[in-house]
């Protein structure tokens, strides 16, 4: 599922709210730093000459939106930047974000702006510097072993470290999100769950040091690329989601 225009919906989201995405990324392919094998969207795809939009291209789509939403009585809780693929590898990002803070304060200064991140790009400084700037700073956490990772999310880096990324993580000062995505199945012979003890203590190690001021877990809901495999159930993301409370960290159930 490819989103076809820059700015979409809004769409109810389980976990933010009424949502209106922003897309940064060609409306015809999936475009990432990981290649995750839930990512609704799909697998990464190779388009020749597919058009990331420019800042000023964005901030026209949003705007007209938003005095749409304006016009309609329509109030959006969230504008969130999701769409098709990470959106921190636009070349403009740090710009993207001023403008549509700015936009936020003219139209709806209530609702709140969220990225929706894998957390690939957060040593480059300028991504650093945007992330900090908004309300919602969700950054992608599935896990603490960097194998899992390489399976599951599948980093295009060839020098991906978890231990780096964990660093990174901790570089906000609690001023982040983490999300993790809890699922079980296999990929290409390998066997995935990333709710086993071995998985859950060595997470919860790593939130101990990064310290998020809330941490969101979920599980699929949608068609996956990867066909083999399985939701966890509410149960046990709620028994996971105790053993963040007792860590001291805010934890917020989608099923």
């Amino acid at each position: 599922m490819l989103f076809s225009s820059t700015v979409f919906g809004p769409v109810k989201s389980r976990r933010l709210g009424v949502s209106l995405g922003i897309n940064l990324l060609p409306n015809e392919a999936k475009i990432c730093s990981f290649n995750c094998i839930y990512c609704e969207c799909g697998y990464n795809t190779v388009a020749k000459n597919a058009h990331i939009p420019s800042r000023e291209e964005v901030r026209s789509a949003l705007e007209t939106k938003l005095i749409e939403m304006k016009t309609a009585g329509e109030k959006p809780d969230v504008l969130t930047f999701a769409g098709n693929g990470e959106p921190t590898l636009h070349p403009d990002f740090e710009g993207v974000i001023d403008d549509t803070i700015s936009l936020r304060n003219q139209y709806f200064p209530n609702a709140k702006v969220s990225v929706l991140s894998n957390s690939s790009e957060i040593s480059k400084e300028s991504v650093f510097r945007a992330l900090l700037k908004v309300d919602n700073n969700i950054l992608k956490l599935d896990s603490a072993i960097e194998n899992t990772i390489k399976i599951l999310d599948r980093p295009n880096a060839p020098h991906f470290s978890a231990e780096k990324l964990i660093e990174n993580l901790c570089r906000f000062n609690g001023k982040l999100i983490v999300q993790t995505m809890f699922v079980r199945g296999t990929h290409e012979g390998n066997l995935i769950d990333n709710t086993t003890e071995t998985e859950l203590s060595a997470w919860l190690a790593a939130l101990q040091k990064i310290k998020p001021a809330q941490v969101m877990i979920y599980t699929i809901d949608r068609a996956t690329p990867e066909k083999n495999l399985q939701k966890v159930s509410v149960a046990e993301l709620k028994t996971i989601a105790e053993r963040v409370k007792k860590i001291g960290i805010d934890v917020q159930v989608s099923g």
